[in-house]
């Protein structure tokens, strides 16, 4: 026996009691706000008029925001969909309703890849967060976490022709162990731990700790490199916040020709140590720059430190959507605290 309307209503009623995030992003955000850049996926003339027609693009683009806030495959987001009703709420579908197959969901982020769309539609949720009075304000902050691919086993020829940028030898004759092969993803050492994969560089502005700017790269691109991509010039302040990674004489100069007051983290050197002053100022500026790593740590949440998918092209999509979700879910929270 299917539940009644009241039944439902009551049930939506005790999910929002308990944290249910969704009906809130559905209350903040104007997901047709998007539907302009989304419309792009479908702009391919149909063969034929037969069959059924495409997924509404919002309500894929809100799939992959159920995806992305829960951690979710293709496969498991399909089955929840079709399993919970707070997710058929969210996404406006009947319980009894058509839901997209995790065939489609892939297809589906195949064309926000094919399209370059995910920047676009980052920069789109940036204008509706800052039309809502979010702009960044006192100051940025910049720094990267890793985004670990699965290892491959490669043999250390193997390797060596990837990293010159050559097809190892052998694997253009087995299509289908090339299609498992991530030849964009490297290896790194931070802290002592090797890590294989990309890195996510954000700047955030230390008032509303949104991720205002963001780049992919992989996991060997060294985060000074990266730097000039990410720095906001609408931030209302000229501060920059980042660790000693950054720093160094040329790019202190820089950022002063540039206007900015940088409190890029000092470094000390072997036969150099920090002097006291030195050390009392970093960590001081360590507790502003903890704000980046409340952004890492909540996207950590959503698993965003792992990414399944072969390649850089794939790992950007993943990495940006991650990035996107973590700002609708900083939105909401921001219009509840200033509502």
């Amino acid at each position: 026996m299917m539940p009644g309307l009241f039944d439902l209503d009551e049930r939506y009623a005790l999910l929002e009691k308990l944290g249910d995030p969704l009906p809130k992003l559905n209350r903040v955000v104007n997901w047709e706000a998007f539907r302009p850049l989304l419309a792009r996926v479908y702009d391919k003339p149909r063969k034929s008029k037969a069959g059924r027609k495409p997924y509404d693009v919002v309500l894929m683009f809100k799939v992959l925001v159920i995806q992305h806030l829960y951690n979710l495959s293709d496969d498991q987001v399909e089955y929840q969909i079709r399993d919970r009703y707070s997710f058929c709420r969210f996404l406006g579908l009947k319980p009894e309703g058509r839901v997209p197959d995790a065939k489609t969901v892939w297809l589906f982020r195949e064309r926000l890849k094919e399209l370059d769309l995910v920047d676009e539609l980052f920069c789109a949720l940036m204008r509706e967060i800052e039309a809502a009075g979010f702009v960044a304000r006192q100051g940025q902050i910049v720094d990267a976490s890793m985004v670990q691919a699965p290892r491959q086993r490669n043999s250390r020829q193997e390797n060596e022709a990837i990293k010159e940028g050559k097809m190892p030898e052998g694997w253009e004759d087995k299509p289908h162990q090339l299609r498992q092969k991530d030849r964009d993803a490297r290896w790194t050492k931070k802290h002592n731990k090797t890590f294989y994969g990309y890195k996510n560089h954000v700047s955030i502005d230390r008032k509303h700790k949104l991720v205002r700017h963001f780049e992919v790269t992989d996991a060997s691109v060294h985060d000074s490199q990266v730097l000039d991509f990410l720095l906001d010039d609408t931030n209302t302040s000229a501060d920059l916040w980042g660790d000693a990674a950054y720093r160094s004489k040329d790019r202190e100069e820089a950022l002063a020709a540039l206007g900015y007051r940088s409190h890029i983290h000092t470094k000390g050197q072997a036969n150099r140590p920090l002097n006291e002053r030195q050390q009392v100022a970093n960590r001081r500026r360590s507790k502003i720059r903890a704000r980046v790593e409340h952004v890492f740590a909540s996207q950590a949440a959503m698993g965003s430190q792992l990414v399944r998918t072969i390649g850089l092209d794939r790992a950007r999509v993943k990495i940006a959507l991650n990035n996107i979700v973590y700002n609708l879910r900083r939105w909401t929270y921001l219009q509840g605290i200033t509502a």
